[in-house]
């Protein structure tokens, strides 16, 4: 007989506020930077760029974890196209601030936040629930379920 073990971690991590707000959902997570002129279609939010690790993922409504932004200036363009279009992300956590990376968090009107005291590519998996708080400079991030097999 199998027994399924469920169990429930919460991680807090605390960081600078981009853009206010507070939302959550569940993680997309890539060590990948994402462009976005070329390497987004706006209408779906889902990641185009051939050679990208999220290639075929959509970010729509998710809690978008990653290094950065790439690419040209048009990247805020492209991401002010997903908020006029429902697909944005819910929110980003991102490493590295450009002015290409605030505007586009800007533009989308969506919580982010940077400058972490812990790396959030490092404690965050794509599928964890987040709840960032970018007013207060928090993110609660809920560990995903893991199952396995009891004796």
């Amino acid at each position: 007989m199998s027994d399924a073990v469920i169990t429930e971690q919460t991680i807090v991590i605390r960081g600078r506020k981009v853009v206010g707000g507070v939302a959550e959902g569940e993680a997309l997570v890539t060590r990948d930077r994402i462009s976005g002129w070329g390497g987004i279609d706006p209408r779906t939010g889902t990641v185009i760029e051939t050679r990208h690790e999220l290639r075929g993922r959509s970010f729509a409504g998710k809690v978008l974890v990653f290094p950065g932004a790439k690419g040209s200036s048009g990247w805020s363009a492209m991401f002010h196209m997903t908020r006029l279009m429902n697909s944005a992300p819910a929110a980003f956590l991102f490493n590295e601030m450009t002015t290409k990376m605030a505007l586009g968090a800007v533009v989308t009107h969506s919580p982010a936040m940077t400058d972490f005291e812990r790396d959030p590519l490092e404690c965050i998996e794509t599928g964890d629930w987040v709840r960032v708080d970018a007013d207060r400079g928090v993110v609660e991030i809920t560990k995903k379920n893991k199952s396995g097999d009891g004796p």
